[in-house]
């Protein structure tokens, strides 16, 4: 059953936005190393219903959701994870399909 890694992106400081960056640049081959396929990643973001729409948005694709899961535990994540976390505000869905 292929799970689906969903993530509602906040950039408070779009001036000073340099870790998120870096992040961007170093999560994707480690996503990619454990099968994720990316189907949205962008900042191209309407409101169509509700009353506020995130920055950015980031949908990957995954075999699994055990595949999910070891992408996101392991160590090389756990290496960039906090340029994240003190860069912006997530809100992260795993959706199994």
């Amino acid at each position: 059953m292929a799970a689906f890694f969903i993530v509602n992106v906040e950039i408070p400081n779009q001036e000073d936005r340099k870790s998120y960056d870096e992040y961007i640049e170093q999560v994707k081959p480690i996503v990619e190393s454990h099968g994720g396929a990316y189907l949205v990643r962008s900042e191209q973001v309407s409101l169509f219903a509700g009353d506020n729409a995130p920055d950015r948005i980031i949908v990957i694709r995954f075999e699994s959701r055990q595949a999910l899961e070891a992408c996101f535990a392991s160590t090389e994540y756990a290496a960039v994870k906090g340029l994240r976390e003190i860069s912006v505000k997530t809100n992260a869905f795993m959706v199994e399909q």
